[in-house]
């Protein structure tokens, strides 16, 4: 009889607790249903009494945006005219000319041409603006995108009306359209005897693909060592990731686990494949914009203590997002899940979860990480991004640099610098003398590009305390004179950091003559965590040591 008692009373508290989750679960669809409703009359009455007409699609965009902007920056909604954005984020292909255009001083400028596309084979150029495109004048046009203008059908030409520099007259200048593929590698090749590298700038559907073809073209020509750099890399499709890892690491080993709400979505990831090497030294190169796929591939690398991680600490982004068909050919790209590499850790370092008063969010903070171990035994912590075995710290460039830069002088000059001079050598051997730089200087000497030193910014925070607590009076003397001996000088400036400036100049102007692989090429005489890497490679006991956790 006690049993039978015990049995009804277990019931009863099982038939409670089920009737509290359905009683939960029916508030729930209440409140979403209720605030639907509410927001349905309010959109009514707005559109009914509303002293102006306005535009639905926009108002709704705008209200979806707004709530999703509560969540975290990756779950976005596309409305249907942004769908052909979608689909280029996701593939790299879209139907066009193949050049970035962009805004210099109001005009509509070429600021790239990618390789081997319509715009290259037209004789497009760096730094040409355009006028017109298909007899639309574009001048000073805030209503029009020149980048939608210049999509189109393959198979089909738009006239583009260009002014180029030195030149006094425009020129109508006929490109085709076809499919533009933006390479996931725009660069690789060797940088030394036996050392090749990889740039690998993003994870759209064919990156495994290029990786692949990259690692094996590279060992035919040599290469004993290989340096994959992901750094400024955001990211992108998580199976790509995936088969890249699967290139270093063997068949059926962890790549990545996913949980996220919907257990049944939960999954873990292993390498599908045969690998193509698991013997080759790797350093990977990563820095803080290294972010999500970037950092699956540079912590798994980490993990399996595959390779050596040189740089800055990453991003921190351990968040998947799975994309929702919605109605009227709308999507919702909406984060599901949080990954865990294989030392069990998840690298995400946002708290999106617990917002401050403000609406701003933090970092985790160190006293909730959690230590976990590599294969060999190496500890590494989550919540903070991958932090690498070789910290290079990142450089801080000189606000004269910053200005000049910014004010598109830099880019200005090599426009210039292409025009009166029809070739240069190969851009790893170009470097401007002395002379060149000197005419540089004096050609920026009369340009408009002002800056403010840190230095003088914490003088200036100096005084502001000084006079708010009442010993400014006692401490303007010397406040004047240190305010006179750090007042910068453009002219001093331009030869203080002239190695920094003439790197940046030599960079854009091989860009304008071999494009992206151009810009990349020069920069290896001055990039740090490459120069870091190389100088390892040349110290194998070292690097073995590193991979042990006896550094």
């Amino acid at each position: 009889m006690k049993k039978h008692w015990k049995s009804l009373a277990v019931a009863g508290v099982l038939a409670g607790s089920l009737s509290l989750v359905a009683m939960k679960t029916d508030d729930r669809f209440f409140e979403i249903a209720r605030n639907l409703d509410i927001y349905a009359s309010l959109f009514k009455e707005l559109n009914m009494y509303y002293v102006d007409e306005i535009n639905p699609n926009r108002m709704v965009k705008t209200s979806i945006d707004g709530m999703l902007k509560a969540l975290d920056p990756y779950t976005n909604f596309f409305a249907e005219d942004e769908i052909e954005d979608y689909m280029t984020m996701t593939t790299g292909r879209y139907n066009g000319i193949g050049a970035l255009i962009g805004q210099r001083q109001s005009k509509n400028i070429v600021l790239m041409v990618y390789e081997g596309t319509p715009a290259e084979k037209a004789g497009l150029q760096i730094g040409d603006e355009i006028l017109k495109i298909d007899g639309v004048d574009i001048k000073n046009r805030k209503d029009v995108d020149p980048g939608k203008l210049l999509k189109g059908q393959n198979n089909t030409s738009v006239k583009l009306t260009i002014l180029r520099y030195g030149e006094k007259s425009p020129q109508d200048v006929s490109v085709g359209r076809d499919v533009v593929k933006m390479t996931n590698v725009p660069y690789y090749g060797m940088v030394s005897d036996d050392v090749g590298y990889i740039d690998l700038k993003d994870f759209t559907a064919t990156a495994s693909r290029e990786v692949r073809t990259a690692f094996q073209e590279l060992k035919g020509k040599g290469m004993k060592k290989l340096i994959l750099d992901v750094r400024e890399n955001p990211g992108g499709l998580l199976n790509m990731a995936i088969d890249i890892c699967n290139i270093f690491i063997p068949k059926d080993s962890e790549v990545v686990t996913t949980k996220g709400k919907v257990t049944e979505w939960n999954k873990t990831y292993t390498a599908l494949n045969p690998p193509m090497d698991l013997e080759m030294p790797i350093i990977v190169l990563t820095n803080s914009h290294s972010a999500s796929a970037a950092e699956i591939v540079s912590g798994v690398i980490q993990d399996y203590d595959r390779g050596v991680l040189i740089g800055q600490r990453t991003y921190g982004k351990g968040l998947v997002q799975t994309t929702r068909e919605l109605s009227f050919n709308t999507k919702l790209k909406i984060t599901t899940a949080k990954y865990y590499i294989p030392s069990g850790r998840c690298i995400q370092a946002i708290d999106y979860s617990h917002r401050n008063p403000d609406g701003s969010v933090g970092k985790i903070p160190d006293s909730l990480k959690t230590a976990f171990k590599t294969k060999a035994g190496r500890v590494v912590y989550d919540g903070g991004g991958v932090l690498p075995d070789v910290v290079i710290e990142a450089q801080t460039p000189a606000p004269i640099a910053i200005s000049l830069t910014n004010k598109g002088l830099i880019f200005d000059y090599a426009v210039k610098y292409r025009h009166e001079h029809p070739s240069i050598k190969p851009a790893r051997e170009f470097h401007l003398t002395d002379a060149e730089y000197q005419d540089f200087a004096k050609w920026a000497s009369d340009k408009e590009y002002d800056y403010t030193t840190q230095v003088e910014k914490d003088l200036g925070t100096l005084e502001a305390s000084a006079k708010k607590e009442k010993y400014f009076d006692k401490i303007q003397d010397q406040l004047k004179a240190l305010k006179t001996k750090v007042s910068h000088s453009k002219d001093t400036d331009m030869m203080t950091f002239k190695p920094e400036i003439q790197s940046l100049l030599e960079q854009e102007i091989a860009g304008h003559y071999y494009l992206q692989k151009g810009l990349k090429e020069a920069s290896f005489a001055t990039d740090p965590e490459l120069k870091a890497a190389l100088d390892l490679f040349k110290d194998m006991n070292k690097y073995g040591s590193i991979l042990k956790g006896s550094k």
